[in-house]
């Protein structure tokens, strides 16, 4: 199984890509794994509804390149759907087990993501209805993979 989680924008704080990287040496015994960052879109300081329309495509555009073919795809956005660390497990597993061997995750810049992602995406998912900083949402991401990993293959690290 490859795990991919396609970000918007780079991780700015060592304590937040030492946990990535933590998180990506564990989820190694399971699964091959990894990040790509990608440059956000430029926007003006005060930008228009359509600035930002034209900027969330224009991403889309980068992220959509770098979808390997067979892959489920994982948008991360606030109305997608909140999974408990069990269920979200059930999700990967089915897709491994479906004939899924790319499962991608994208986590969009701080204006979110395209609809042209979510359109394409077989799942949308949420981490919480609260607020967290952006930077922090690909550090929790790692870890619920993890859990998941863990929960599928029977370890003790779910609890």
């Amino acid at each position: 199984m490859n795990i991919q989680i396609i970000a918007l924008g780079k991780l700015k704080e060592k304590y937040l890509t030492d946990a990535v990287k933590e998180y990506e040496k564990r989820i190694s015994a399971f699964a091959k794994f990894s990040v790509t960052e990608l440059e956000p879109y430029r926007l003006p300081e005060n930008p228009s509804d359509n600035e930002i329309s034209a900027a969330l495509d224009a991403e889309a555009e980068k992220i959509t390149a770098k979808i390997p073919q067979n892959s489920l795809v994982i948008a991360m956005c606030i109305e997608g759907k909140q999974l408990s660390s069990e269920k979200f497990a059930q999700k990967l597993n089915e897709a491994a087990v479906g004939g899924k061997s790319n499962i991608v995750f994208i986590i969009g810049s701080s204006h979110g993501l395209s609809d042209k992602i979510k359109n394409m995406a077989q799942l949308k998912m949420s981490m919480s209805e609260m607020t967290f900083p952006h930077q922090l949402a690909r550090v929790m991401l790692a870890e619920q993979v993890y859990r998941a990993l863990t929960i599928i293959n029977n370890r003790k690290y779910h609890k």
